[in-house]
């Protein structure tokens, strides 16, 4: 009798060089309703970990001669993320501590009773039921966020949203660059609620998080008996997002084949599932994001030069927040009002130099930091009114900062020119001010200087510049 402990389906693979403890787990597992992979290798594990995504893994401590624990790494990297149940006949406190410290999130001695194996699967199907529903908060978290980050006081950044509403009216392909934490997986849902295929689904795919076979798989399905582990018809990504927008998060991590077989789709608007000859049309838009330079990437051999001039269809690069200042103590408040009603607390404010900090600090994760470090100050601040302190930046940082706020603007009777009277540090300061008041960005300021983008900031603080 099922007892449903599990409301969708979800899939366990068993690692076990004795059939009969292979066969008994899967009867356990297979009456709570899961598909049961068995198989008695470390390699056999790692090849079915390639193709096929399983939610819980049984892992025998001895593997004939070898440990178990050995491949355990090699299973968390295959699929970071995965519940992994140790059993062993051995059991001992030692090799549990071995086992957790490695990244297993169970450990379970032999023998066991039907009812250990299930209560053993219960608690890591629901640990990641627990993560996607987080995913899934953060997603209408970053939706209910998404209205005010692209209302504006920068020029710039209204020009870019101009542009970018432009290229959402249209059903090109996108690429959308810029520095971690700007904002793209927020834009990239924006440009699917504004298009003409906003009644379609908006699917994403994390492309980090899949590797080898598992990764094509993932994105164009396979059929029953395709390879190992492959125990039922799969629908990939592009068939989910049929008739609407598909975003593949971190282009950049695409695998070989599964480059070749996008190409191919973006071109012709057909794929194939795995193990199958049937040609399948796709009726998706796609939308790809990356913060590397990918063309580095292409000139490396690791990506596709012509896959990437497929996507560089239309190129959207968000700014860095640290670019459109103007807006870092809206966007604040505004975050600070939405995490005041999800926390339920009301009445909160900054205080005078609180504000100032969140202006005047870099903010190098840039939105995502910004957004982390408010809703920090909202949970853990005792009083309505934040301090520096409940935003948890680094001290130092903030403790310059808020040091430059109470200093004394700097008087010169000396004009500092080339040549004038004035030291080699007065003569640098003036310079960097000169450039940064005229250069468009920071990062134009940066490369004609010669410096990087931290050592122009660096210098920025140390001379106290806006």
């Amino acid at each position: 009798m099922n007892t449903g402990f599990a409301t969708e389906p979800w899939s366990s693979l068993v690692i076990d060089d004795d059939a009969t403890v292979r066969q008994s787990l899967r009867l356990c597992l297979e009456v709570e309703g899961a598909r049961v992979l068995g198989v008695a290798t470390a390699e056999a594990a790692l090849e079915a970990l390639e193709r096929t995504t399983f939610d819980v893994v049984f892992l025998d401590l001895w593997l004939g001669a070898e440990s178990g624990l050995d491949a355990l790494p090699d299973i968390l990297r295959k699929q970071p993320g995965i519940g992994v149940v140790v059993v062993t006949a051995y059991a001992s406190f030692e090799t549990a501590v071995q086992a957790m410290k490695l990244g297993a999130s169970d450990y379970l001695p032999k023998p066991f009773t039907p009812e250990q194996v299930r209560q053993a699967a219960r608690r890591v199907v629901e640990a990641k039921r627990l993560q996607v529903e987080h995913a899934r908060l953060r997603e209408r978290v970053d939706a209910g966020m998404a209205a005010h980050g692209f209302e504006s006081r920068s020029a710039r950044y209204r020009s870019f949203i101009e542009t970018a509403t432009r290229a959402a009216s249209a059903d090109s392909v996108l690429l959308l660059r810029g520095e971690s934490g700007t904002g793209k997986n927020v834009l990239a849902r924006w440009i699917h609620r504004t298009s003409r295929r906003k009644a379609g689904p908006f699917v994403t795919v994390h492309c980090p998080a899949l590797t080898g076979d598992l990764m094509t798989s993932a994105l164009f399905g396979h059929r029953k008996g395709a390879f190992t582990g492959a125990v039922a018809d799969m629908a990939g990504k592009v068939e989910e997002a049929e008739g609407g927008t598909l975003f593949l998060d971190e282009v950049g991590d695409l695998s070989a084949d599964a480059q070749a077989r996008l190409l191919r789709c973006l071109n012709d608007r057909t794929y194939e599932r795995l193990g199958e000859a049937r040609e399948r049309h796709a009726d998706v838009r796609l939308v790809a994001a990356t913060n590397r330079p990918i063309e580095e990437e292409s000139r490396s051999g690791r990506f596709r030069e012509d896959l990437l001039f497929r996507l560089n269809v239309i190129t959207l690069t968000l700014p860095a927040l640290r670019d459109r200042r103007e807006d870092v103590l809206p966007i604040a408040l505004h975050f600070l009002r939405f995490f005041e009603r999800t926390h339920g607390r009301t009445g909160l404010a900054f205080r005078a130099d609180t504000e100032f900090l969140v202006t005047e600090y870099p903010w190098p994760g840039n939105l995502r930091e910004l957004r982390n470090a408010i809703e920090r100050a909202v949970t853990l601040a005792p009083s309505g009114v934040l301090l520096p302190e409940d935003l948890g930046l680094p001290e130092a940082d903030v403790h310059e900062i808020l040091t430059r706020q109470s200093a004394p603007p700097n008087r010169r009777t000396v004009p500092v020119e080339v040549g004038a009277d004035v030291s080699l540090e007065e003569l640098e300061r003036e310079h960097i001010a000169r450039l940064v008041a005229r250069a468009p960005t920071f990062d134009a300021a940066a490369r004609t200087l010669g410096i990087d983008i931290t050592t122009l900031h660096r210098k920025r603080k140390r001379y106290r510049l806006a």
